[in-house]
């Protein structure tokens, strides 16, 4: 893969502002990116389980056996539906083993 001159420079003096340049590029709110990297650069360990229930098929990431965050499955793709909060038991390791 090659690297514009920009790309190289920003690398260089300032990885937060390619970041930033880079989702402004792709038409992404920085504030996203933000956001993610606090959730997750904090978080010790993440765990995932798949489940079938009323509204359908989807899956629960935990992180640190402590917050649980819920995604459904709509077509091709899945959506956010909300969080839960309280002790849980560690996820399945194997949940991605039959992805191709």
């Amino acid at each position: 893969m090659k690297f514009s001159w920009l790309t190289k420079t920003l690398m260089k003096v300032s990885p937060k502002l390619l970041f930033r340049w880079a989702a402004f590029d792709n038409k992404l709110d920085y504030a996203k990116v933000e956001q993610a990297n606090k959730l997750f650069s904090n978080t010790k360990r993440i765990d995932f389980s798949p489940f079938s229930g009323v509204h359908g098929r989807g899956l629960v990431m935990y992180l640190d056996n402590k917050l649980s965050l819920h995604f459904y499955q709509d077509g091709n793709t899945f959506y956010y539906d909300g969080f839960e909060i309280g002790p849980y038991d560690n996820g399945d390791v194997t949940v991605f083993d039959k992805c191709k």
